[in-house]
């Protein structure tokens, strides 16, 4: 991991490597603008625990996730938002370390574009399915 590390984009902004627009710091948290953005405001929020995936991130490495980024939905007057977190390539991942898009969507052009292919239900399988994660958390 220690390679992977050194050479994580994101890695390197912590340290301060790479120059960034910070929006807010904590002790386990970065926030800034994203460079590339889908609308005006679009954040990323990071923890600073290296992790390519949620589940590689210590439960206390992301406390200050959701509150930094209920501050940044309100400090740009966002009326529409989403926040968004990928997990591996398949999902639209491109940077292997965890972060969180604060993405303002002030009109059907601008934001995140995305659709919602809901399948149809089978309800025995969806209640076996159910009863196995349920049993697991």
């Amino acid at each position: 991991m220690a390679s992977k590390m050194a050479s994580c984009i994101f890695c390197k902004i912590i340290k301060g490597d790479i120059p960034c627009f910070k929006l807010i710091e904590t002790e386990k948290t970065l926030a800034f603008l994203d460079i590339n953005p889908l609308s005006r405001g679009h954040a990323l929020v990071i923890p600073k625990f290296h992790g390519e995936k949620l589940t590689d991130i210590p439960d206390e490495h992301l406390s200050d996730i959701l509150p930094i980024a209920k501050k940044l939905v309100a400090a740009t007057g966002a009326q529409e938002y989403n926040i968004l977190q990928n997990n591996g390539s398949g999902a639209h991942q491109v940077v292997e370390h965890v972060h969180f898009h604060m993405i303002p969507k002030p009109n059907p052009e601008e934001g995140l574009v995305i659709g919602w292919p809901q399948q149809p239900t089978d309800m025995d399988k969806l209640k076996a399915l159910f009863e196995d994660i349920k049993s697991k958390v």
